[in-house]
């Protein structure tokens, strides 16, 4: 990584407050270049607290697209940081709408041009998009990084119609945190307790409205712009990893928007820009190739980013299973139209006669991270357990090595004695030794089978046709390899497992797994310069004399026949601002279920965090504990939250509900 300190201009910044039509301030900090020249501004608009939380990571790039010409603004979605209002749900109709006025107010601004980009990764990827299709006339570009175009079948929330245990309740459980922290009194003053207080009062667990929602009504079609591709008007460089869950949006961009406004980048990463070095790698020198898409959109110089492919993606060569890898081997490919008339669909039809799929209920224990974050425990291990777990069909890999690039596809032909069940595939590569690397997966709620807005009971006894697409991917899959298709009915705690669900019959005659088999061809030469940043924070992480506890822990009762597992997510731990802050955030999820028994399925989030000011003697403690578990009617919900300041409790409260299990 090279630190940049010199740059074509100098810089200043300050914090501002940008005012609503309402009356609602919202806090934001903005770093321009020195000169009397008006230039473009880029918003990233976010809830992650621009003054501490996000604060590092907005150093390594605010900063440097000031030196580059750039009015480069961080502002706090209303309710959140330091800005005044209160929170609401993600992405709601108050977010955006606040977003597009942001985007007037930069554009009207005497040292701006006028011309308006967004960026973002997540969250800050999502609004970008989003406020993209309400198509406020300043917003000509956006660079947006794993983000989504569904927020039902591709966030957090659902996976294939099924509740993704694993991160609709993590997600709601950090949220929930993430919304109780109070503003900073040394940036807003005397008025931080009414603030806080006031947005207190107003929280609501997102997991209720989450779970009210179990097939793709309305509430999610909110902020989907895959509803409407047209709407979009501003130019979009997207960009993914493939150890992030949000990769397939790429794909739909490049295929759905105007080619001569869309530009796709899928690289070996996880959920993390490219430039900051952290596992899987190689990374990239991303800020400059923003820059690129920048100065071709906002200031009208031919950076030649448009002459691009479509889209540049990473093809992964073969690799050994591990939780983490510094660097993945493989190369660049580009394509100039999406869908590739480089790629071919080619099916493999299962052999055999019919085949029970009744996997044990911890099944996935092994399936790592859904959102990988660089971490030494977050990428999935070898997948031989698993695969034991599941019914297996395999294809030797033969004369030259197979590539693919794109979404495998699944068709099971199913018989099931029950009304609910879920369909999980994964697609392993496994070398000679036997050892099997998870290369993509995909799943299927079967009472989704004929759309993701109903829910269809399976004809009991009846034999039927299902088809899904599994997670798209670039790989390479060598000679001498077998192509494994792995079958199983659980998939904890990804999947949550369906009330009564006894597995299901496959019959190997009719079904099959097509790959996007890509031919071989000769690529551009796709290359990008080393990543560089601007001069970091100098956030301060001290050592402490605990002992840190595993990444990922599995405890096995054997007399019980119950698995848990542990997981630290690692967010940020303790860490010591340069304005004297203290912040410190500890964590622990943990998922148990019985092998035997669905309804035992249980998720736990439990946070806390201390924000300590000692020269102001401001110390302020947030305590939470979620709980999800479900019964044969009902999912099942406990959270609780605990404010104090100084020692005293400010705020306590409990949510107990019970919401009916109307799909998941």
């Amino acid at each position: 990584m090279h630190i940049r300190t010199t740059f074509p201009y100098d810089t200043t910044h300050e914090d501002v407050r940008i005012p609503l039509p309402d009356g609602t301030r919202l806090y934001a900090r903005i770093w321009r270049p020195v000169t009397d020249e008006p230039v473009p501004a880029l918003l990233e608009y976010l809830p992650y607290r621009l003054s501490d939380w996000t604060a590092p990571r907005d150093w390594q790039r605010h900063p440097w697209y000031a030196g580059h010409g750039y009015a480069s603004v961080r502002v706090d979605v209303r309710g959140h940081g330091n800005s005044e209002g209160l929170p609401g749900d993600e992405y709601d109709a108050t977010e955006l709408a606040d977003g597009v006025e942001v985007v007037h107010w930069l554009a009207r601004q005497d040292w701006c041009s006028g011309r308006v980009g967004m960026f973002g990764i997540s969250w800050g990827g999502f609004n970008s998009l989003q406020i993209a299709a309400l198509a406020p006339e300043p917003l000509k570009a956006v660079v947006t990084v794993c983000s989504t175009d569904d927020r039902y079948d591709n966030d957090v929330h659902y996976m294939g119609g099924s509740v993704l245990a694993v991160d609709m309740h993590a997600w709601a459980a950090t949220m929930l945190a993430f919304v109780a922290r109070p503003p900073d009194p040394a940036q807003v003053g005397e008025d931080w307790k009414d603030m806080w207080r006031g947005r207190l009062a107003s929280v609501e667990p997102f997991v209720h409205t989450w779970l009210a929602h179990q097939t793709r009504d309305d509430y999610w079609k909110h902020g989907s712009v895959c509803e409407d591709y047209s709407a979009i008007r501003a130019n979009v460089l997207a960009v993914g990893g493939w150890h992030d869950p949000y990769r397939d949006t790429v794909l739909r961009l490049v295929e759905h928007l105007d080619p001569d406004r869309v530009r796709g980048l899928i690289g070996p990463w996880s959920h993390q820009y490219p430039d900051r070095g952290l596992p899987p790698g190689p990374s990239i020198g991303f800020l400059q190739e923003t820059l690129r898409w920048w100065d071709q959109h906002l200031k009208d110089e031919d950076t030649g980013v448009m002459s691009e492919p479509l889209l540049r993606a990473w093809i992964s060569d073969s690799h050994r299973p591990a939780t983490v890898y510094e660097t993945l081997p493989g190369r660049w490919a580009g394509e100039t139209r999406w869908p590739s008339p480089n790629v071919t669909p080619i099916a493999y039809a299962f052999r055999g006669g019919p085949r029970i799929v009744d996997s044990p209920q911890q099944t996935g224990l092994d399936a790592g991270r859904f959102f990988p974050f660089g971490n030494d425990a977050d990428l999935p291990p070898d997948q031989r357990d698993e695969d034991a777990k599941s019914v297996c069909f395999e294809f030797p890999v033969e004369g030259e090595p197979i590539e693919i690039l794109g979404r495998p596809r699944v068709k099971l032909r199913i018989r099931m004695e029950a009304p609910r069940g879920q369909a999980i595939a994964r697609l392993c590569d496994v070398a000679p030794d036997g050892s099997s690397t998870l290369v993509t997966r995909g799943a299927l709620n079967l009472a989704a089978r004929h759309g993701r807005d109903r829910a269809d009971d399976w004809p009991v006894g009846a034999a039927e046709d299902v088809t899904f697409e599994l997670n798209a991917i670039g790989h390479a899959f060598p000679p001498g390899h077998r192509i494994r298709l792995a079958v199983s009915s659980s998939y904890w705690p990804w999947i949550w497992p369906q009330a009564g669900s006894a597995g299901f019959t496959l019959d190997a005659e009719g079904s099959l797994l097509e790959l996007p088999v890509r031919r071989h061809i000769q690529d551009p030469n796709i290359r990008f310069e080393p990543p560089e940043q601007s001069e970091p924070l100098g956030v301060v992480h001290p050592v402490t004399l605990d002992e840190q506890r595993p990444e990922r822990l599995v405890v096995r009762d054997v007399a019980k026949g119950e698995w848990r597992l542990e997981v630290d997510p690692r967010y940020g731990g303790t860490r010591i601002y340069p304005d004297g802050l203290e912040f410190t955030e500890d964590a622990l999820e943990t998922y148990t279920i019985r092998e035997d028994d669905p309804l035992t399925a249980h998720a736990r989030s439990d946070w806390a965090i201390r924000l300590h000011r000692p020269e102001m003697a401001w110390d302020v403690r947030i305590e939470t504990r979620s709980e999800t578990g479900a019964d044969a009617t009902d999912f099942i919900t406990s959270n609780e939250v605990m404010c104090k300041e100084g020692g005293e409790v400010v705020f306590h409260r409990t949510w107990e509900k019970r919401i009916p299990r109307t799909a998941g």
